[in-house]
């Protein structure tokens, strides 16, 4: 199983910020597009954001248009979230993963936790 790696999450208080990274394992990536999903304590695990291989298409879900931010730099090999304006329901584990997502990939993801 190919796993990717997610790191940046913490606690923060609302209306501060956070940077997640995703590490992709190879440069077969940069031609994927790429998401970031979550999962809240007893819900489904859901979309947040994607971008196609050449950074030039995004979207966002509803919940999260306009305080988040999607980006990637694929000479790192790496896929970053900049949440800004966080809110205590913003609190999840936050996963990387291609779009549409591939089970094989699905990492261990990294914990947000949005004080009020």
């Amino acid at each position: 199983q190919v796993q990717l790696v997610e790191s940046g999450g913490g606690l923060v208080q609302a209306g501060g910020s956070l940077r997640l990274s995703c590490a992709t394992p190879g440069r077969a990536f940069s031609s994927l597009s790429m998401g970031w999903f979550r999962q809240a304590p007893g819900q489904e695990r859901e979309f947040v954001a994607r971008i196609n291989w050449s950074a030039t298409v995004t979207s966002y879900a509803d919940s999260v248009k306009g305080r988040f931010t999607i980006s990637r730099d694929n000479a790192k090999n790496t896929v970053y979230l900049q949440m800004n304006s966080l809110k205590p329901e913003d609190t999840a584990v936050y996963y990387c993963n291609t779009h549409p997502p591939n089970n094989y990939y699905w990492g261990q993801g990294t914990q947000v936790t949005v004080s009020s």
